[in-house]
């Protein structure tokens, strides 16, 4: 089966899949985590696991990474704003400063989009037959 990639879809599901969807998990995450601690691992698991497969819509690592670094500030943005929408206390640390939060889940966004787009291009490539980037060494003797 092959992937679609991300900017070849059309521009409202690039929104979407790009914007809203990251947006809404983090709104989500923004409730959960004053109010249970378990639920709200559980939808950073999901994310997680989100934010590296959004990566393979990509050509390669460095297309993973841009998005896993718009969709972890939205992501981290979104949390911070529904939390204080909200007012409960984080059962969960948010850290000594939380507007810092945006800034770490985007770069853990950023590393998990770029291994997605890095395992999705050397998969792509061993299927087509393209050589592995070792394979093409020359040896001088």
């Amino acid at each position: 089966m092959k992937t679609v990639l991300f900017r070849d879809r059309p521009r409202p599901v690039q929104i979407l899949l790009g914007g809203v969807v990251p947006a809404l998990f983090g709104a989500a995450a923004g409730v959960l985590v004053g109010e249970s601690t378990g639920a709200y691992w559980g939808i950073a698991a999901v994310v997680t696991i989100g934010g590296f497969l959004a990566g393979f819509e990509h050509r390669d690592g460095w297309g993973g990474a841009d998005r896993g670094l718009v969709g972890g500030a939205i992501y981290g943005t979104s949390l911070l704003i529904a939390h204080a929408i909200v007012g409960t206390h984080a059962k969960v640390s948010l850290g000594s400063f939380p507007p810092f939060l945006a800034v770490v889940t985007a770069i853990f966004g950023m590393l998990l989009g770029a291994a997605g787009g890095r395992l999705a291009r050397a998969l792509r490539e061993r299927s087509e037959g393209v050589p592995a980037a070792e394979d093409n060494v020359e040896l001088d003797v």
